[in-house]
């Protein structure tokens, strides 16, 4: 019984798996019976985002991030300025976001260049998530937030970043074992070390 239900959650995980390839949002339940379920496309309100795909239309945007990069630098610029933040990393995490594209949107919800999702807009005062500069600024007062509540520690403010400040916690301050957000970690910081 134990190991029949093991082979079909890894059955379901390794098809959900491939679903993310193709920029899936992948959603966790955990039934009374212990029975555990994944999809894109939850039932109800108790199935869990654990891994949240790219934005739909960041592979086209990335063919031309450079171009966006330039004609959103001084913005950038003035943001990190403002708010004393590293204007290297802030690059580093909108590129890995949305490929500096405003009109980024993903399928959980997450828009804009730094992907924020509405609760976080609300909680920073966003009236308009595709406005550049809204976005931006939000996203490095929530990105400075957490390098806080995790004492400066950068790999698991990018990882709250990703998957939300409470996956970190859940499991003990460490980066949460999803797969989608241990490649986001790693490439946000690749990008800010070679800051290209």
């Amino acid at each position: 019984m134990l190991f029949s239900r093991l082979i079909k959650i890894l059955f379901l995980f390794a098809g959900f798996l491939a679903i993310n390839t193709a920029s899936a949002d992948i959603y966790k339940y955990v039934a009374p019976d212990g029975g555990v379920y994944y999809t894109d496309e939850p039932a109800h309100s108790q199935f869990k985002l654990i891994i949240r795909s790219r934005p739909k239309n960041y592979s086209k945007a990335y063919k031309r991030y450079k171009q966006n990069k330039k004609k959103y630098a001084s913005l950038i610029k003035v943001i990190a300025q403002k708010h004393a933040f590293d204007e290297h990393l802030l690059h580093a995490i909108i590129r890995a976001e949305s490929a500096y594209d405003p009109h980024a949107l993903s399928s959980a919800g997450a828009v804009g260049m730094m992907q924020l999702m509405p609760a976080t807009a609300k909680r920073y005062g966003v009236t308009d998530r595709r406005n550049p500069a809204q976005n931006i600024d939000a996203g490095v007062r929530y990105m400075k937030d957490l390098l806080n509540m995790f004492n400066s520690d950068l790999k698991l403010a990018v990882a709250a970043y990703n998957a939300g400040e409470n996956a970190v916690l859940k499991y003990k301050r460490t980066i949460p074992p999803y797969p989608e957000t241990r490649k986001y970690v790693q490439r946000v910081l690749s990008f800010y070390n070679n800051k290209s």
